[in-house]
């Protein structure tokens, strides 16, 4: 046996309906499109959410709510992740660059640091944000806070 005499098993492969070929094909007259109407004609393509004709929920449902543009999104991480993060990477100075480099941020994200959990020793921090509660906490313990 070689490769120049592989054939696919019996039955399972079809071949192709040959349609518009003229009345004696079977497939000829309307092509198996049916008869008139949008779907029958060449370069029909239907509309996303087109519901034959009916009023689309789209339309149906008011439109509602604001974007702010100007809206400043914050990766938050807490003190009790810091704590953590301190420990394993057995570190006491936390930069976004850390973080980063430890794919706990990424690439664009802005950091803000908040109040959540315990620290148990000093930790210099330098982020984009702090809450008032993690600024007090990290203080307390004698850390410094930067904000970049």
């Amino acid at each position: 046996m070689d490769l120049s005499n592989l054939k696919p098993a019996l039955g399972s492969t079809k071949s192709r309906k040959r349609i518009g070929r003229g009345q004696g094909s079977g497939y000829g007259g309307t092509s198996t499109r049916g008869h008139k109407g949008a779907k029958s004609r060449s370069g029909y393509s239907r509309k996303v959410g087109f519901e034959g004709g009916q009023m689309p929920l789209y339309r149906l449902l008011p439109k509602f709510g604001f974007k702010n543009i100007n809206r400043i999104e914050y990766l938050g991480i807490n003190l009790d992740t810091l704590e953590q993060i301190a420990e394993k990477l057995n570190t006491t100075d936390i930069t976004i660059d850390l973080l980063r480099a430890n794919r706990i941020a990424s690439k664009s994200d802005r950091v803000k640091i908040l109040g959540r959990g315990e620290l148990t020793k000093a930790i210099n921090v330098s982020v984009n944000a702090i809450s008032k509660n993690a600024k007090l906490a990290i203080e307390s313990k004698g850390g410094t806070v930067t904000i970049i």
